[in-house]
């Protein structure tokens, strides 16, 4: 059995793990496991090939893309500069050339 770390408030032995979180028993102080911790650092982006993704790269669009609010339509085959990576819903932020400012899944592009 492995040994937890002791309480780092009270410096109690008598951890126990709840989910990601230890907890104290007798202070009720809680704090993150080292696991859950680095987990959490940073975020892989890979495109629909697997290819490794980084801010300003350069992706074309694998299939025809309908713009929500009838905007259009992004076609199978446009290249779409200077990518930025982002932390939400959809994974890249970048301006189309014809569209302006939109919002992309990783999904839907391949690395030129």
């Amino acid at each position: 059995m492995s040994a937890l770390p002791a309480c780092p408030q009270c410096g109690s032995a008598f951890t126990y793990e709840d989910g990601s979180n230890y907890v104290c028993p007798e202070c009720g102080h809680e704090w993150q496991a080292q696991a859950a911790a680095a987990a959490d650092e940073a975020r892989v982006y890979r495109d629909s090939a697997g290819n490794l993704l980084q801010d300003g790269d350069t992706v074309t669009v694998i299939k025809d893309l309908k713009l929500k609010g009838g905007g259009g339509t992004v076609k199978m085959g446009t290249k779409v500069k200077n990518i930025r990576l982002v932390d939400s819903d959809h994974d890249i932020d970048c301006k189309i050339d014809g569209f302006g400012a939109m919002s992309l899944k990783t999904e839907f592009v391949k690395k030129v």
